[in-house]
């Protein structure tokens, strides 16, 4: 199906972005375009006197074209599907609204000289599109199929969602407050990276519990196998990031660490995404009808009741 693979190409390409996002941040190459949407006063594209960085931030806003036109081809392919979608077409065009959106959050970014706080918002920002784009992928399957779970396993799922929002938000200000500012003119967020940092690994740790509470109440509950991967999934991806996260904090903030940190957000996210479609109630199916049993006492017809010589009659 086109619009399926189209789809999984936008997902991959906005999580691509925040990975060349990171390397803009990491190689300090944040004001390589000084200006925005221009890259200088005079050209909208890098010129050789902007050097690397030049180069690596024009190359990061060019990627947002191709993230564009991916959208917009997801949203013509949606149109153009017989009988037509209104899910698949209301998820396309949100997706691609929200990709100027996020150009102007990167264009007040540079404007603002990286301010730390627009910063994380950029980030925040894409793991928003991403969301969206992961939708639009999930629906491309057909109807939703997720599992008519009890109340309390929803709200331990939706519980687990919340935090790993959180955890995503409170990463973007321990990397406002660390080193990796984009330039060596940016001003930091002010606030103490240990503190933050703590606070970040309590919130990883209480992300992970609720992981593993939930893929045991899953599996108490009888829950389909579908919903049980998806929860496994979530925390094998949840134990790599928080490997990434130590190794980072214990060598001090190796750039490619910080950068494999920052995919495995984007990972995390949509893993558990796919906790949250998984168990997500599906279709309502009725159940077949179940056979009557007969009356207990049920009298029998009159040619049945009668001795057999005084049920026909005499020749």
């Amino acid at each position: 199906m086109v619009l399926r693979r189209l789809a999984l190409a936008s997902l991959l390409a906005n999580i691509g972005l925040v990975g060349t996002g990171g390397a803009v941040r990491l190689t300090g190459s944040g004001l390589g375009c000084p200006t925005w949407p221009r890259c200088t006063a005079d050209s909208y594209t890098t010129t050789r006197e902007m050097g690397v960085h030049g180069m690596i931030e024009f190359g990061n806003r060019s990627l947002t074209f191709v993230v564009a036109l991916l959208a917009l081809a997801c949203v013509v392919s949606a149109l153009c599907q017989r009988p037509r979608s209104r899910p698949l077409t209301l998820w396309s065009a949100l997706v691609l609204a929200q990709i100027p959106a996020q150009a102007v959050i990167g264009g007040i970014t540079v404007l603002t000289n990286l301010n730390p706080w627009v910063v994380g918002l950029h980030f925040l920002a894409s793991m928003v599109v991403i969301a969206a784009a992961y939708q639009l992928w999930v629906r491309t399957a057909g109807a939703p199929s997720g599992a008519a779970l009890a109340r309390p396993l929803r709200t331990l799922t939706r519980l687990t969602v919340i935090v790993a929002a959180a955890v995503l938000a409170v990463g973007t200000v321990v990397t406002g407050s660390g080193p990796h500012a984009g330039d060596a003119g940016a001003r930091r967020t002010g606030l103490d990276p240990q503190e933050i940092s703590q606070l970040h690994t309590d919130l990883v740790f209480l992300l992970l519990g609720l992981s593993v509470a939930l893929w045991y109440a899953l599996r108490a509950a009888g829950a389909p196998a579908r919903a049980r991967r998806a929860a496994e999934w979530l925390i094998a991806v949840e134990l790599a990031q928080g490997v990434i996260g130590f190794v980072q904090y214990f060598t001090h903030l190796p750039a490619l660490a910080v950068g494999l940190h920052m995919i495995g957000a984007a990972a995390v996210w949509v893993a558990t995404l796919a906790v949250l479609e998984t168990t997500r109630p599906g279709a309502a199916v009725a159940p077949p009808p179940a056979p009557q049993a007969a009356p207990a006492h049920q009298p029998a017809p009159a040619s049945e009741a009668l001795p057999p010589t005084l049920a026909r009659p005499h020749a």
